[in-house]
């Protein structure tokens, strides 16, 4: 019989392909990571890990038995739901990874409503940029994440999460005051490439995207400045820096007397926000009614 425990040891290592950074997710030793592995081994009869330079990856076995785990994990998922359910478990603590123009825009307005509509539910927010909160998520250290999609994301046919899509808003062309392309009432991406650039740090979703829609009309951008802070952008810009680009939610409630905000022409950058949990998950009874209020505020965003 085969160690539900062990399929979620295999699966970290699978998500972190390093023994070392799956024991440090699920706050194990390696040593115990490596004796699971070792015991699932025996329990199938196949060698599941081969190295692979400093790393570990999947054997044609490992790859089989990841797939029924997750299914098997799955069904763990909604067994806990429906128990829960069975319980009239309707109060409880539900901790959710958001990014934090996310939880400006949805999380906080449901937070709002939940506690109207469920006083028993209590959220705890961890911010997390929105290519971390998903590992926050398989990890187990977050029970929703609300994320964007980011080269490298899990798509949405990844047997390990249900994902509810928010909404989805377009990145404008943020310029220094006095820049001659701000007379334009929208701005042509292309006309910017011999500017000097202010973005985040690759890694972060929204530098993808950036370097995406550059690459797209024909050059790559020139980063000079660096930050991961929206208004730390902005004020770079403002003080002649450079040009950016930044999500249209980030920029409401900002100073922007310094800058000039345009959109780009043709089709512009775009992020897309959504919900997401382990699968199985989405029916449980503290976590539907946070998915729930999340659909709804979203719903009540102005259109983009």
């Amino acid at each position: 019989m085969i160690d539900p425990r062990r399929l979620r040891i295999l699966r970290a290592v699978a998500d972190h392909r390093t023994v070392t950074a799956a024991a440090a997710a699920l706050y194990l030793t390696p040593s115990a990571v490596s004796q699971q592995l070792a015991a699932l081994e025996q329990e199938t009869g196949h060698v599941l890990l081969t190295r692979s330079g400093r790393g570990v990856r999947l054997t044609a076995a490992g790859e089989i038995l990841l797939g029924h785990a997750h299914e098997v994990l799955a069904q763990l998922e909604r067994a806990e739901a429906e128990l829960a359910a069975y319980a009239g478990g309707a109060a409880g603590e539900v901790t959710v990874a958001a990014f934090a123009t996310g939880i400006a825009e949805v999380l906080a307005p449901a937070i709002a409503r939940l506690a109207r509509e469920h006083p028993g539910i209590r959220l705890r927010v961890r911010d997390a940029e929105g290519d971390q909160s998903l590992p926050l998520l398989l990890d187990g250290e977050a029970d929703l994440a609300l994320a964007v999609e980011y080269r490298g994301a899990p798509g949405a046919d990844d047997g390990r999460l249900s994902v509810l899509p928010l909404y989805a808003e377009p990145f404008d062309a943020v310029l220094p005051s006095g820049h001659p392309l701000a007379v334009l009432p929208e701005v042509p991406l292309a006309d910017l490439s011999d500017s000097d650039w202010v973005g985040q740090y690759p890694g972060n979703p929204c530098h993808d995207v950036t370097l995406l829609a550059c690459e797209f009309a024909g050059f790559q951008p020139r980063f000079v400045h660096s930050s991961d802070d929206f208004r730390a952008v902005t004020a770079l810009v403002g003080a002649g820096a450079g040009v950016a680009l930044v999500p249209r939610s980030a920029l409401r409630g900002m100073d922007l007397k310094e800058v000039q905000v345009r959109p780009v022409s043709g089709s512009a950058p775009t992020r897309r926000v959504f919900a997401a949990t382990r699968r199985g998950a989405e029916s449980h009874p503290l976590i539907a009614p946070v998915l729930a209020a999340l659909g709804h505020e979203a719903g009540r965003l102005p259109p983009h």
